[in-house]
């Protein structure tokens, strides 16, 4: 596992820390998962990366404290917390993970993000997806009688199903035990995010912006990224969680963040 030289929680947001330097790596997951889906990557940065990283659990994700609202901004907002002002930064966020990168490079947030990469956002939403999501975010949280119907339920929403196994300590995050039974630790008020402004996102960027996705990721086609860019990255034979089914398929993309 990739050595971690530090953690902590700021301002309610756990976040893994590790290498030294500039410029900073800050690996941003998707909704339903945790920071641990980019560790296999971080494993691979001592060798790849020129400087440091900084991994979060996202507000209501995780280890970290849940938000009041959930807005792409808010979410910015509380990411920019993690890193120290007048750092280098390039972003590499996966689906929300990306969308919330794109903010956070608008210059908004007080950090100054050099590059981003938006790994499998999800462009286009249809009313009756919005209409679910809407629905999702309404629930309360569910009580799961076993851990294994937790993580399963975990692992699903996070597309990580067959990804990970539901014994892995990179699952362990996603579900918490109490008093009446076990539940995930996603709030479900996160749903509530909506879909991403991606035209107003990629006008206020003031960083050079890549949009990627696996080949056969059906949340993110290449036809949807070709109408917001002209040269998107396609990653070969991989889906939706291309990070966590091959993490050297990202090699290239680093190179490009650190310029």
């Amino acid at each position: 596992m990739a050595a971690i030289l530090y953690r902590a929680e700021i301002m309610g947001m756990y976040v893994d820390r590790g290498g030294s330097g500039d410029p900073v790596l800050l690996l941003l997951h998707g909704l339903g998962a945790t920071g641990t889906v980019w560790l296999e990557l971080a494993e691979l940065l001592p060798r790849h990366w020129p400087g440091s990283w900084v991994i979060p659990d996202l507000p209501g994700h995780g280890r970290s404290d849940p938000l009041p609202r959930y807005t792409f901004g808010a979410l910015a907002a509380a990411v920019a917390e993690a890193v120290e002002p007048g750092r280098r930064i390039a972003v590499l966020g996966h689906s929300l993970g990306g969308a919330v990168g794109l903010a956070l490079a608008s210059g908004w947030f007080g950090v100054q993000v050099g590059a981003v990469c938006g790994l499998g956002i999800k462009v286009r939403w249809s009313p009756e997806e919005l209409a679910r999501s809407t629905e999702l975010a309404a629930r309360p949280a569910r009580a799961f009688p076993t851990r294994e119907a937790a993580v399963e339920r975990s692992l699903k929403i996070a597309g990580l199903t067959g990804l990970l196994a539901p014994d892995s300590p990179l699952a362990a995050p996603g579900i918490t035990r109490g008093d009446d039974g076990w539940r995930l630790t996603l709030d479900p008020a996160a749903f509530a995010v909506g879909a991403p402004d991606m035209p107003g996102l990629l006008t206020a960027c003031r960083a050079e912006v890549i949009l990627a996705a696996g080949e056969h990721d059906p949340m993110s086609p290449r036809e949807h990224l070709l109408a917001l860019q002209s040269d998107p990255v396609t990653l070969p034979a991989l889906g939706h969680n291309a990070h966590v089914e091959d993490p050297l398929a990202l090699l290239d993309i680093l190179d490009r963040l650190d310029g």
